[in-house]
């Protein structure tokens, strides 16, 4: 029996990478012999163990034949003459088929290393198209690696194109879908991850709202760039510039959504985008199985960014409704969100990149002082039910205004 560390903790060492977390492949040995040593099975589809002491997963050496489309149509052989070139065969990109022996030894049996100096994310070979979850994890590792300089093989691409044609993205399990799109929004360029998916095709099956919306023109005054595709792919940069959390990057995703149906008699003009742009969202949520944290601060930054981006110009009662429709008094830490997707929004613009976002600051502080106005300053006064909501209400549209009037946001 013989240990091979694997995969991602090898090619982040060699990048120079942190390394967190560490997968093994067992060659030569049979479940039976892991299960004597204390191991603990996990692995349902494959045999797949826990260490009995580091908790650190170890997999039987095992080759895989696809019998059907998509994620799960795949039989799978790990038997002890499997033997570790061809386990590290049946994976994805050439840098995570590297392996080192228990001394240290780099096994690379596919090039790995000499593509990891040439910044490529190639495949191991042809058993690449077999699983379409692949194409996704080429462009999420696309974004993680792109501040390094990777970019995807050009024969690597051509095989995702084939894929597509061929129908397996349609085949794509939704929940992986939504899986590896999370992963890829907290990355350093969640830009890159659409940006390849839409370079292969599968943009289009995946997420057609999001397609939809390159080659859509934008009035040129406010957007710069026009087209409404590539100001998405610059504001979802500036949202990993602004460090934004993944939630407030979804919320930069779909913000625009609306757009992708705007009657074309109509361009560059979107009138009415933000109620459709909610709707898409609603669908594009239930089929992919968003979390509601996602898809409810998503829906608010949909439908209010517009405002958010005029709070100079709004009447305190209009930032009144705008804190009410983004429950900003109940929820201030999502409140935060939501303006740091609408910075990422306005900024998000060619040429635009630097300018300063007050209307975060301004929208802040009136929600401050909204919410330091309490019902029961108000309830000693005698006042009950809708009488005593409503003044409570209009309490704190008088401090808003008073907010605003002291300079407390711009000019």
């Amino acid at each position: 029996m013989q240990t091979y560390l694997v995969g991602g903790a090898v090619r982040d060492r060699l990048l120079g990478e942190p390394v967190s977390e560490r997968d093994w492949v067992v060659v030569g040995a049979t479940p039976e012999e892991l299960l004597a040593a204390g191991f603990k099975p996990v692995g349902r589809d494959f045999p797949v163990f826990l260490h009995p002491e580091t908790g650190e997963e170890y997999a039987l050496a095992r080759t895989e034949r696809k019998t059907g489309p998509g994620y799960h149509g795949f039989e799978f052989h790990a038997d002890p003459d499997v033997r570790l070139e061809d386990d590290l065969r049946r994976r994805d990109l050439t840098i995570n088929a590297m392996a080192q022996d228990e001394a240290g030894r780099l096994i690379d049996p596919y090039g790995g290393r000499a593509d990891l100096e040439a910044r490529l994310l190639r495949h191991v070979s042809d058993a690449f198209r077999e699983d379409p979850v692949r194409i996704l994890r080429v462009a999420r590792f696309a974004a993680r690696f792109r501040h390094l300089g990777f970019r995807v093989a050009p024969e690597t691409m051509a095989l995702m194109r084939e894929m597509v044609a061929a129908g397996e993205a349609a085949a794509l399990v939704p929940e992986r879908v939504w899986r590896e799109t999370e992963s890829a929004l907290a990355t350093p360029a969640p830009d890159e991850y659409i940006r390849v998916l839409r370079d292969c095709t599968a943009l289009a099956v995946i997420f057609p709202e999001v397609d939809a919306l390159f080659g859509v023109p934008q009035p040129p005054k406010y957007h710069p760039e026009v087209d409404t595709g590539q100001h998405l792919l610059l504001a979802l940069a500036m949202s990993a510039r602004l460090d934004c959390s993944p939630e407030a990057r979804f919320a930069v995703l779909v913000h625009d959504l609306g757009k992708g149906t705007t009657p074309r008699h109509e361009w560059p003009r979107h009138r009415g985008h933000e109620a459709r742009g909610v709707e898409l969202l609603g669908r594009l949520a239930e089929r992919l199985g968003v979390p509601n944290r996602y898809r409810e601060l998503g829906a608010a930054v949909t439908r209010y960014h517009g405002l958010a981006h005029r709070a100079a110009e709004l009447r305190p009662a209009t930032v009144m409704q705008l804190l009410e429709g983004t429950d900003a008094l109940r929820r201030p830490d999502r409140f935060a969100e939501f303006l740091a997707a609408c910075e990422a929004d306005a900024r998000g613009r060619r040429g635009l990149e630097d300018r300063p976002y007050p209307q975060a600051r301004l929208l802040a502080a009136a929600r401050d002082a909204a919410a330091a106005v309490e019902a029961r300053e108000l309830a000693g006064q005698g006042l009950s039910g809708a009488a005593l909501g409503e003044a409570l209400r209009q309490a704190r549209i008088a401090a808003i205004a008073a907010a605003l009037a002291s300079g407390t946001g711009p000019g």
